[in-house]
């Protein structure tokens, strides 16, 4: 499982001045059957990479160059004049953060720490499974779900296109991509099984350990 975690995982992203695709924390294959190595070819290979090469071109001469993911989309965050800049930094940082809460060995319940904090804020972990599967599937078109840290509480979040907790000042835990790209391949429209079997089988509560504040 991955021990990376919100203080140092985006770092990969930058190699001197220019963003670069971090390399996935797993085999290409690594997720299969819950999410088959043609859907990760096209959806790290293609979407995430284009993301990445577009903010290269939008930054490079600006002073965003060389700046980290946070520090651009918590910058630009709202500014109508900067929503490509937003967009890709920001679905870079997503899709950094969605290969993370993802694993070979996921699944099965968090640690003891995290699942009393989990428990303490749903009254228990199949709750807190349902709110998270739930914000997944009612999430309108486009976007995330995500487990996050609220002060001292748990919650679930939902966020649209490339919107994150971060500019909240929330802290994220996990994430589940709904974008269909994430999906469409391997489960056509049926979201909600796509969604369940994440939470069952590859869900990385060790990330989202590492990632409490």
């Amino acid at each position: 499982m991955s021990t990376q975690n919100l203080d140092n995982f985006s770092s990969a992203a930058l190699s001197g001045s220019q963003y670069v695709l971090a390399p996935l924390p797993y085999a290409d294959n690594a997720l299969e059957p819950v999410i088959s190595a043609n859907t990760l070819s096209f959806h790290y290979g293609k979407h995430h990479k284009t993301y990445v090469d577009n903010l290269n071109k939008l930054v490079t001469g600006t002073d965003f160059e060389g700046q980290s993911l946070e520090q651009i989309i918590r910058t630009v965050a709202g500014k109508a004049d900067k929503t490509g800049i937003f967009n890709n930094a920001a679905q870079v940082w997503n899709h950094m953060f969605y290969w993370h809460s993802l694993s070979p060995s996921g699944g099965g319940e968090p640690s003891s720490d995290l699942k009393q904090k989990i428990e303490q804020s749903f009254g228990s972990l199949d709750a807190c499974k349902k709110e998270f599967a739930n914000a997944a599937m009612t999430q309108f078109g486009s976007g995330w779900a995500w487990l996050v840290q609220d002060g001292d509480k748990i919650a679930v979040a939902k966020t649209s296109n490339a919107e994150s907790p971060i500019t909240q000042n929330i802290r994220p835990l996990l994430t589940i991509d709904v974008w269909e790209h994430a999906y469409y391949l391997d489960y056509q429209n049926r979201r909600v099984d796509y969604v369940n079997t994440i939470l069952d089988k590859l869900i990385n509560w060790e990330f989202a350990q590492a990632n409490l504040g």
